[in-house]
């Protein structure tokens, strides 16, 4: 029976290579000189530090162009409320979101059950596999997937005939 998985994934490399360039560009940047601004990594987890609110924002900006460079969907991303530090500065966590969420996944699994489609959804762990009897209702399948918002970068893998 042919069947694919609906998942989310980020290349953790690539994350951690547009770290790298965040810190290089801060470093560089003259309106930086004698700040603490960085980027440190964690697995999947962000911090971005900095003097004062304002900076932190332009450091914000700055990952979010090189993650978008590096082919990473900023929907991945989910920012906590930032936090105030010793000696006024500022930090924030940023987290990169990987797996399908059991909520988001619900919601896809009730997306192919109301679209009267003949597919069948079922829940594995971090991904929904959607299996049918023809490709053609699965390529539907897909697209009806892709058309809907879910606020989170969804990829198609695994696909079998």
């Amino acid at each position: 029976m042919p069947s694919f998985d609906v998942v989310s994934e980020v290349d953790k490399q690539e994350v951690r290579n547009a770290v790298e360039q965040v810190n290089r560009e801060v470093s560089a940047r003259f309106d930086f000189k004698g700040s603490d601004a960085r980027v440190e990594q964690n697995d999947y987890a962000l911090t971005v530090f900095a003097d004062d609110p304002f900076k932190l924002e332009q450091v914000k900006e700055i990952l979010n162009l090189k993650l978008v460079k590096r082919g990473i969907d900023i929907r991945a991303l989910e920012v906590k409320p930032e936090e105030t530090i010793s000696g006024g500065k500022v930090k924030q966590l940023v987290t990169v979101k990987v797996g399908v969420e059991t909520e988001i996944a619900k919601k896809i699994v009730k997306l192919l059950k109301d679209s009267k489609l003949k597919v069948q959804g079922s829940i594995q762990g971090t991904a929904v596999r959607v299996s049918g009897a023809k490709r053609d209702v699965l390529q539907e399948a897909i697209a009806l997937i892709k058309s809907s918002d879910l606020g989170l970068p969804l990829q198609f893998n695994n696909f079998r005939d």
